[in-house]
């Protein structure tokens, strides 16, 4: 399930904010970019998704589409576990809606922790923290989920505020919300941010498996 969670996700849990065809899904484009086939390596699944799109955003250990798709760009990542991590609520923590997401736009346009959509806020909880005069600084929250599983995601801080630890209590507090429905939390990053794997590995995450984040064009 871990080695292909988009798939898992649009499968199971997330299949209301799924486009489908056959073998192949994506995500409701306002809501993510990511796309997954049920076989990576099934050329028929990959005709499915050419129905849906012509560029395509997957992740998993592993990606080599039939003739007719062409690589675009390929990112490698690693993928973390917290099977065995406690959590913590945080008391500055604020839950998030719809009402902030211009907000949190402007905020991953500062500090780029990967995609993150006008309609992503649907796809679980998130969490943020405001500064004295109100701002949001840092936020975190759950994306792909699968059962069993969620995914924290989008954590990220504004530039002016990093080094202070709000990441980390945001990732533990929306980590607390994952565990008290007795699911397990796991996340990506790319595999040479060697300070957010370090602050991961102390918070409980363990490496679980090396992903490849790759988009795609549909040529035919």
């Amino acid at each position: 399930m871990l080695n292909n969670p988009v798939w898992a996700a649009l499968s199971g849990p997330q299949a209301g904010y799924a486009e489908a065809a056959g073998d192949a899904a994506r995500y409701q484009p306002d809501i993510s970019p990511f796309c997954a086939v049920s076989d990576p390596a099934d050329p028929a699944a990959w005709r499915d998704l050419a129905t849906l799109t012509d560029y395509a955003l997957l992740t998993g250990p592993a990606l080599a589409p039939p003739p007719g798709w062409v690589e675009d760009v390929r990112l490698q990542g690693v993928q973390m576990v917290g099977t065995a991590m406690t959590a913590a609520d945080d008391p500055e923590a604020v839950p998030l809606t719809e009402h902030d997401v211009p907000e949190m736009l402007d905020l991953v346009a500062r500090a780029q922790p990967g995609p993150f959509r006008k309609r992503t806020i649907d796809l679980g909880r998130y969490l943020g923290i405001r500064s004295r005069d109100g701002r949001l600084i840092s936020m975190a929250g759950e994306r792909f989920r699968m059962p069993g599983w969620t995914e924290v995601s989008a954590v990220c801080t504004d530039p002016e505020f990093r080094g202070q630890g709000l990441g980390a209590r945001l990732t533990l507090a929306v980590a607390a919300g994952i565990l008290a429905r007795g699911e397990l939390p796991f996340l990506h990053t790319v595999h040479d941010n060697d300070t957010a794997i370090r602050l991961y590995e102390r918070l409980g995450f363990e490496h679980s498996t090396d992903v490849v984040f790759t988009s795609f064009r549909y040529t035919g």
